[in-house]
């Protein structure tokens, strides 16, 4: 099966992206990791396919598959992705589309500066829907790891995550905790694991160790997670400026049962075929 993709970025998390619209797409997780192999395939953080709608009032369906070969209901650098990879492929010529993930709906503004600001929806704080495994609501958990408690902010923004304060983001333990409170059994879907360091009140630095990929240059998800989180905490005030190994994210929130923004670019790194 010969499939035609194009390789895309969100500051350095990468992506590839397969019309599922006008030819013929069925992947399993095999073909999904031969595709994210650097070294076999074509490389990446995740697969992104576009599909026809599920509901009649939406443009197209969004589906992601991390590099393990596993699906996933939401990725926010590969939203903003999706929305230029639709209009620079004629599939649509809208300024404002409305896609179905699994995790609800979102809606995709492409800018004329290059830019895309996506409604993320509303975060979920309950630990039933984020989920995790702790019966009581907090703004701040604790988790034991490598024989010591980390607190931490958890939230759904349609994919769990937590989300530690850090002194430094550059000496932040990633490799060692982020696989290891991942798979946690506080968390029963695996999370991504966010580390954050504030700045000021308008600006963070922030690594995060993606749920089925590993550490990624830039987590669009996980910025607003890490931006909700602190905003709850006191230490931040929106709107926040994520600075990410990839480059930078504008978040906006304005609180409990309102939807969070995100802008930054989309960029088309070439267009390939591979042959599954």
């Amino acid at each position: 099966m010969a499939l035609k993709f194009t390789k895309m970025h969100g500051l350095g998390n990468d992506f590839v992206v397969i019309d599922g619209v006008r030819q013929n797409v069925s992947l399993t997780p095999e073909k999904v990791r031969r595709i994210a192999n650097r070294h076999f395939g074509v490389g990446c953080d995740q697969v992104l396919v576009v599909e026809t709608p599920v509901s009649s009032n939406a443009d197209f369906r969004y589906r992601i598959f991390n590099a393990d070969g596993g699906e996933v209901a939401q990725c926010g650098n590969g939203a903003r992705c999706f929305a230029r990879f639709v209009r620079d492929h004629g599939l649509c010529d809208k300024d404002e589309i409305v896609v179905d993930t699994d995790a609800g709906q979102l809606r995709l503004v492409y800018r004329g500066d290059g830019l895309v600001t996506v409604n993320m929806g509303i975060p979920r704080h309950a630990p039933a829907e984020i989920p995790l495994d702790i019966t009581e609501e907090a703004v701040l958990y604790e988790v034991e790891a490598d024989g010591k408690l980390w607190p931490f902010g958890a939230v759904s923004m349609g994919n769990p995550h937590a989300v530690l304060k850090v002194d430094d983001v550059d000496h932040a333990p990633v490799e060692i905790l982020g696989p290891h409170l991942e798979s946690h059994p506080i968390f029963p879907q695996r999370a991504n694991i966010g580390f954050a360091q504030v700045i000021d009140r308008h600006h963070i630095r922030l690594r995060v160790f993606e749920r089925g990929s590993g550490e990624t240059l830039a987590c669009g998800s996980g910025a607003c997670a890490a931006s909700v989180a602190g905003i709850e905490q006191g230490d931040l005030s929106s709107p926040v400026q994520v600075d990410l190994s990839g480059g930078s994210l504008n978040i906006s929130w304005e609180g409990r049962g309102r939807p969070v923004f995100m802008t930054g670019p989309a960029v088309c790194v070439f267009e390939g075929e591979i042959d599954l």
